[in-house]
């Protein structure tokens, strides 16, 4: 038995040992918006539907599960993962009865698929992660992942920072102490750029390779605002944006993602109507009119986290789309007013993104090119910690980025170099 033991640890540390010998940067995963999985437990008394469960034995998956995406069961899931804000705290809390946990962490299966059953709706970072295990890296070794509360923005996950911290430490100590490359999508890259702000540069410089960003909406986005007066169908035609919109306006990552003061100027005209236009600085206004006064408090609380917006300070890889039509302004037709639908008027970005937001990384360095592969720097070299190579592409949308075969070939290319 001895033996028997013994053998396995010289096999476990083996394997190890050959994959960091590889000597390719450990990658962590950080998703965006709806990018990680969430599990539910019940324990209410009352119930907005009698076909709603009061109570569960054990957690159960939420998102994504499209078995309660469909009518009048989307009651029930909306009233499950909504949120309530509570505007003396300032923090936002679960219904009454209602516990939501995000399983997984460190792990990068639930954000490779946020539908346990691997069902092809859910496909998120798989591509990303099945190219990378081609190339020699390891599930739970040298590929993980950083779930979180999608729901809720900075000022409400302090404990995602704290924990990411140490999982990057871990996984740059249990590979050979080999620094780490954050590969971050959507709001997955605004969460990541606050993380880095909060660390020493020191720190950052041992333990960070280098972050790879799929459009991040550094600035926020218009579609935020566009979600707020009238809901989002999450891309299905089966489901409401109107029904939708009662669970999206409670949260506050939402608010965070609004069009920030540093990308949008006081004059430009975000919402019109017969009665007033409103710009940036009628946000405020604006909300009340809607009758969401949550709204404006919640922006309240995360504006600081969209204006603070200096660079990371380590080698960033910003790639993002454009050439497709995007969100920038809603216009209610002379008698309507904001409890109507606004015609929308679209600009350039990514379908969700707006390039103005997308491209704000080119301002934290110079290297830009609209096509073709960065020139990878030679073997044995790292670059300067503040370096940038930004890759626009044309029609990479917001989220079929990560089954991109351009984006996976340029996410080997660099991952190639230790």
């Amino acid at each position: 038995m001895y033996y028997v033991k013994n053998y396995f640890v010289f096999l476990l540390t083996f394997s190890l040992f050959a994959q960091n010998s590889l000597g390719f940067s450990p990658v962590i995963l950080i998703p965006g918006d709806g990018g990680s999985q969430l599990e539910a437990k019940v324990n209410k008394t009352n119930v907005v539907h009698y076909i709603c469960a009061k109570t569960s034995n054990d957690f159960y998956n939420v998102w994504l599960n499209l078995e309660l995406l469909v009518p009048f069961v989307i009651d029930c899931w909306i009233d499950n993962v909504r949120l309530e804000y509570n505007n003396v705290t300032r923090k936002t809390n679960n219904p009454q009865g209602v516990e939501i946990r995000v399983p997984g962490w460190g792990n990068p299966e639930p954000v490779e698929w946020l539908d346990p059953s691997h069902d092809s709706e859910g496909a998120y970072f798989n591509t990303i992660g099945d190219a990378l295990v081609k190339m020699g890296y390891v599930r739970n070794v040298s590929l993980r992942g950083a779930p979180y509360d999608f729901r809720k923005a900075p000022n409400e996950n302090g404990e995602f920072f704290v924990k990411l911290k140490t999982l990057v430490e871990d996984t740059y100590a249990m590979n050979n102490k080999t620094a780490v490359t954050l590969l971050v999508h959507s709001m997955g890259g605004a969460m990541a750029l606050q993380f880095l702000q909060l660390q020493s540069q020191s720190w950052k410089t041992q333990h960070i390779r280098r972050m790879i960003s799929l459009s991040t909406p550094w600035g926020g986005a218009v579609k935020a605002l566009k979600v707020f007066a009238i809901g989002d169908d999450l891309g299905s035609m089966m489901l409401s944006p109107s029904t939708l919109r009662a669970q999206q306006i409670t949260y506050p990552s939402l608010a965070w993602l609004l069009p920030s003061t540093r990308l949008w100027g006081p004059h430009e005209l975000l919402v019109t109507t017969d009665k007033y236009n409103y710009t940036i600085n009628d946000l405020q206004k604006l909300f009340n009119d809607m009758e969401l006064p949550n709204a404006w408090e919640m922006r309240r609380d995360t504006e600081k986290y969209s204006s603070d917006m200096a660079a990371p300070g380590v080698e960033l890889h910003c790639i993002y789309g454009y050439n497709i039509s995007t969100v920038e302004r809603l216009d209610y037709k002379p008698g309507t007013w904001l409890d109507g639908k606004p015609n929308l008027v679209f600009g350039d970005g990514d379908g969700t993104v707006n390039l103005r937001s997308l491209s704000y990384c080119e301002r934290w360095g110079k290297t830009r090119r609209r096509a073709g592969l960065w020139r990878p720097l030679q073997r044995g070299t790292r670059a300067p910690q503040a370096s940038l190579k930004a890759l626009p592409l044309s029609n990479a949308e917001h989220l079929k980025i990560l089954h991109d075969p351009r984006v996976v070939q340029y996410i080997t290319t660099v991952m190639a170099i230790p």
